[in-house]
């Protein structure tokens, strides 16, 4: 069994003891607009992806699955996950932080230990682990994503301090440009 028949495996258990429907089958159209055009786009820089570049290439295909099913499973929008990705990564597996946060939703070690997730370059933890922390952090916050992606970036003590987005510029650049995603990928 694969991975991506375990997560709908265990997708549809979870559906099945919370009596929620399951996330939507996946379909991924060809086209500029598709999320796999952007998701290869992005990963690509614009130019033919080469085994040398060093990235953890997974098809876009994947990666939406990936998406779909931990944002079914965790009660978030998937255009979240995806604005939250696009802007941490760049949909590079491999993409390490100056502040070492790793893999598509840049874990921090301490956050990725704290959620269970063993392996933060491994795209299906790394999106499981990601989407239960935002699905924590709208909680924290009554749901204002806002908040909750300013908290993503900065940790949710520094909203808590200064009771919003803290007066970080690249705080509020990032807020900024993961709203800017969010919106392009919810009118997909």
């Amino acid at each position: 069994m694969d991975i991506f028949s375990d997560i709908t495996a265990v997708t549809r258990r979870i559906a099945e003891i919370t009596s929620q429907p399951l996330a939507p089958a996946i379909s991924v159209a060809p086209g500029p607009a598709s999320f796999a055009s952007i998701v290869t786009s992005a990963m690509s820089d614009g130019a033919p992806l080469q085994p040398t570049q060093g990235r953890n290439m997974i098809p876009p295909p994947q990666i939406e699955q990936l998406v779909n099913v931990n944002a079914g499973a965790w009660g978030v929008d998937p255009a979240l996950v995806k604005a939250i990705i696009a802007n941490e990564s760049a949909f590079d597996a491999n993409a390490t932080s100056e502040t070492g946060a790793q893999g598509l939703m840049q874990l921090e070690p301490g956050t990725a230990a704290e959620l269970g997730v063993g392996n933060a370059y491994d795209p299906a933890q790394n999106i499981w682990g990601g989407t239960r922390y935002i699905r924590g952090l709208l909680e924290r916050f009554h749901g204002d994503m806002r908040l909750a992606i300013a908290a993503y970036n900065a940790g949710p003590g520094a909203v808590e301090k200064y009771g919003g987005v803290p007066p970080y510029g690249q705080t509020q650049a990032y807020v900024e440009n993961v709203l800017d995603s969010y919106r392009k990928y919810k009118a997909q």
